[in-house]
């Protein structure tokens, strides 16, 4: 693959990933539709386009799914559209981003990797960054919604674990999708006396499963095997940002000192752990955190 064209669909990724935070907030923000029924519309959409994508493919590589990890992806959906309810879509991606990243450099330093002391710098600079974001103040985000977004990254964050060597991202993907599809509908069907539903949080829903989830994950796997395990977890750095001035366009959101410091404590940090890390690290392993996501 050229480099201009792995650029260029690095960059459709990324800004696909930043979008379901944007799609979703917009939704949860300005018209009627719930958080359950926007996560049903959502999986039901991106499980439709990544299965026709595995059809237009011929469907020949391995991988199906499980239900384990369909289980991590809907709870990620979900906590994701609960939080989204109260929090800005800049706060919302950037917490997303910082569980999912620490999710697997825990789960590398549970399972006895060795941090240098760059890294341990880093990491203690990004949980401060967290710490400070969270902090009681007039521009402090909602702490109901900034814990489901923390738990719907460490949702994600297990997911991507689970993906390592599990087949045909794209397939797999597909597969969990189906999966968690009416897993959604229980979900729905237990909230259903709040459920709400408009023309425009239905597009919205659709939007954010089939082109910046569905599609979003097929244009990064093509992207992935032609970028170096470092690029594509650092490059992943930028979905935050992205959906930060996504926020300012889209949503007259407005960036405060605390969220700005906190972002480059926490990106600034997981960027000292990533860059820092030794040896190639498994580029299948770094799924999209639909931060981000940059994912799912």
């Amino acid at each position: 693959m050229s480099l201009a064209r792995t650029i260029a669909l690095t960059s459709l990724a990324m800004m696909a990933f930043a979008g379901n935070s944007i799609l979703c907030r917009l939704a949860l923000k300005d018209t009627s539709i719930d958080a359950a029924s926007f996560t049903s519309i959502r999986l039901f959409s991106g499980a439709v386009t990544l299965w026709l994508l595995v059809r237009m493919n011929g469907g020949t590589l391995p991988g199906r799914g499980n239900w384990p990890s369909a289980l991590a992806l809907f709870a990620y959906a979900a906590g994701f559209s609960f939080a989204y309810v109260s929090l800005p879509a800049a706060t919302g991606a950037l917490l997303l981003f910082g569980a999912v990243q620490a999710t697997m450099i825990g789960r590398g330093i549970w399972t006895g990797e060795r941090l240098r002391r760059l890294q341990l710098a880093g990491l203690v600079l990004a949980l401060a960054g967290l710490v400070g974001l969270l902090l009681p103040g007039l521009t402090a985000p909602p702490l109901y919604g900034s814990l489901l977004m923390l738990g719907a990254g460490v949702a994600w964050g297990i997911y991507s674990l689970r993906g390592k060597g599990a087949g045909d991202p794209t397939r797999v993907t597909a597969g969990n999708f189906l999966r968690a599809v009416p897993v959604a509908g229980v979900l729905s069907a237990i909230t259903y006396q709040g459920a709400s539903l408009d023309g425009a949080g239905v597009m919205y829903a659709v939007a954010s499963g089939a082109l910046a989830s569905g599609i979003g994950y097929a244009i990064w796997y093509t992207a992935l095997p032609a970028l170096r395990a470092v690029n594509a977890a650092t490059v992943q750095l930028s979905v935050p940002v992205i959906a930060a001035l996504g926020g300012i366009i889209f949503l007259g959101e407005a960036v405060t000192l605390r969220f700005v410091l906190a972002s480059v404590a926490i990106l600034g940090g997981i960027g000292l752990v990533i860059l820092q890390k030794e040896g190639a690290v498994d580029a299948q392993q770094i799924a999209p955190a639909d931060t981000a996501s940059g994912r799912g």
